[in-house]
């Protein structure tokens, strides 16, 4: 048996990759939801990552046609990957039968990186949906690709869910035990993965962000439980929880796991929590928690790194039922209302900014320090709410509520499953993260941010009035609409079709335009740090209708203070 060390092969994969393990994603199935629909969310979150809304045509496939796979971090080559004779067409991160998958990256064990794999979490998030007509569907795909091809990533979580049901999947590779066939080549004995799925009970929500989850769940002696071995009892209602048949004896050979099998939790064998992973991670999840129960309080130390013993569950009941709305607030989340709000210490700076520069980790005199990590960031690429309503034909009853760059400045635009083409502003390969487009969506959403970064307590109320009043407008229009198409659809369902991509087209486009008003709007009012007064958007003027009026807000007391403190009487005027 010839071994090689995979962890120097992971550095040089992952570390050239530029991949940025920072995504937030909410799981809402139908019995939490005022609608009954099913909601998963995602944020791409990412230091060289676009934001465009992909658009992949599906159909009949020519025979030899295939998806070529690369791996998202770096877009190496990977495998060519055969289609079946028909696909479904994919917006997004939802496809035309509203079967939507979300992910984060929770790394794990490094050394299970498997350097020889051919198939990444991207691809096989992409194939999924080009070929599963549902989620359970979906978890089957992603364990027959890995299989068949093996699993180029580290550890990965992902959000799959239909009208019907939400699922949570944690998946991880088994490095390189590199073995010698008879030929003289060489091939890895530990190609594969091991996972765990498990369908979130209706009526609860969950969440995950960078940390693996899944801890102890029902085993084979459970008619609730199957293997991958036993897919054909996939569809049976009573299975909650799939798994690969060697997730427990893995971790045993590997040194991982020794109790009893009924103890064994994927997350403690793959992801151990440390303080990093908690304050990083788990505290997004508390933060969503603590916003839909009120009971929270007894898992602050957990999710503040605190008390690695008190873990969370894996998903809790709301209190009330939830909203797309509510997820769009969830989304610019940066711990309000807790003794971490990022906006509220000092590090906010004068004007009160709930965003940290990289690095997360810092030093000084010696000792290690952080910045808290929260789901509003700068480094977004886009993100999204699918709504999945199983009260509609699947291309009116799926809603990608799709946004670019930081989730906190965004607006989130409905984008209906039967469309035909993404916005001009919006599509794939208009403009890219190296080639500056002044009308493309993600440049002209990172020009206003950047605008507000500098003084945002000044600025961001200008902000929310605009994105409340679009996001407003479309949660009015969207029921409308609904109607509209589905009246259409009993007629004909390519005009249905036809209507709703017109509908989805215009308010991506309109609200492009609307925020470059914004821009413009912003850089006249705050120029070269002053204020000019207005009223609903109308700048007022001197006497003479001349000049501006203008104010001069000046630095808040508080941060007088502190450069007094730091400077002494270097700025003092004598008397």
């Amino acid at each position: 048996m010839v071994r090689i060390s995979t962890l120097i092969l992971v550095f040089l994969t992952v570390g050239m990759a530029g991949k940025t393990f920072s995504c937030t994603s909410y799981l809402v199935t139908p019995g939490a939801t005022v609608d009954g629909s099913s909601m998963i969310s995602y944020a791409a979150d990412s230091h060289i990552r676009y934001g465009e809304l992909y658009y992949r045509p599906g159909g009949p496939q020519p025979e030899g046609s295939y998806f070529q796979a690369y791996y998202r971090g770096s877009h190496k080559p990977l495998a060519k990957i055969p289609h079946p004779e028909h696909i479904y067409t994919v917006i997004g991160f939802m496809n035309e039968k509203q079967v939507a998958i979300g992910e984060s990256t929770f790394g794990g064990r490094e050394e299970l990186f498997d350097t020889m794999g051919e198939i990444d979490y991207s691809s096989l998030m992409m194939l999924a949906m080009h070929w599963a007509s549902d989620a359970r569907e979906a978890i089957r795909i992603i364990a027959e690709l890995v299989e068949e091809y093996g699993y180029y990533s580290s550890g990965e979580s992902f959000s799959i869910a239909d009208p019907n049901e939400v699922w949570y999947m944690e998946i991880i590779g088994k490095g390189v035990d590199l073995q010698e066939d008879e030929y003289g080549g060489f091939y890895n004995a530990n190609k594969g993965a091991v996972w765990v799925a498990k369908r979130i009970p209706d009526g609860y929500v969950s969440a995950h962000a960078n940390q693996a989850r899944i801890t102890t769940f029902p085993q084979q002696d459970d008619p609730a439980s199957i293997t991958c071995a036993q897919f054909e009892r996939l569809h049976d209602p009573e299975v909650r929880v799939v798994y690969s048949e060697d997730v427990i004896s893995f971790a045993r050979e590997q040194g991982y796991f020794s109790g009893p099998d009924q103890d064994f939790s994927f997350a403690e064998a793959y992801a151990p929590i440390n303080f990093g992973k908690a304050r990083f991670c788990e505290a997004r999840v508390w933060s969503m928690f603590n916003r839909v129960r009120s009971d929270m309080d007894p898992y602050f130390d957990y999710a503040m790194g605190y008390d690695m013993e008190n873990r969370m569950p894996l998903y809790v009941k709301p209190e009330e039922k939830l909203s797309v709305e509510d997820l769009f607030a969830f989304k610019r989340d940066y711990l309000q209302g807790t003794p971490y709000d990022k906006s509220q210490d000092v590090g906010g700076g004068p004007f009160n900014s709930p965003y940290r520069w990289v690095p997360l980790r810092w030093e000084y005199d010696g000792e290690m320090y952080f910045n808290e990590r929260t789901t509003v960031t700068q480094q977004t690429g886009f993100s999204y709410i699918a709504q999945l309503r199983g009260d509609y034909p699947d291309h009116i009853g799926g809603i990608t509520w799709f946004g670019v760059d930081d989730t906190n400045m965004t607006v989130y635009v409905p984008m209906y499953a039967g469309i035909r083409r993404a916005p001009d502003a919006y599509k794939e390969g208009y403009g890219s993260i190296l080639e500056y487009k002044d009308d493309a969506a993600f440049w002209v959403f990172n020009k206003v941010a950047h605008f507000v970064y500098l003084r945002y307590s000044l600025k961001i109320e200008d902000v929310r009035k605009v994105q409340s009043s679009l996001e407003n407008k479309f949660l009015s229009y969207v029921p409308v609409i609904d109607e509209a198409a589905t009246s259409l659809y009993q007629e004909d369902p390519e005009l249905a079709r036809d209507f709703l991509t017109e509908f989805s087209v215009n308010m991506g486009n309109h609200t492009v335009e609307r925020w470059e008003e914004l821009y413009r709007f912003l850089m006249v009012k705050y120029l070269d740090g002053n204020v000019k007064q207005e009223e609903d958007g109308e700048f007022l003027t001197n006497e003479y209708g001349k000049y501006p009026i203008v104010e001069h807000p000046g630095y808040p007391e508080w941060w007088r203070e502190v450069i007094i403190k730091h400077t002494g009487d270097r700025f003092r005027i004598p008397e």
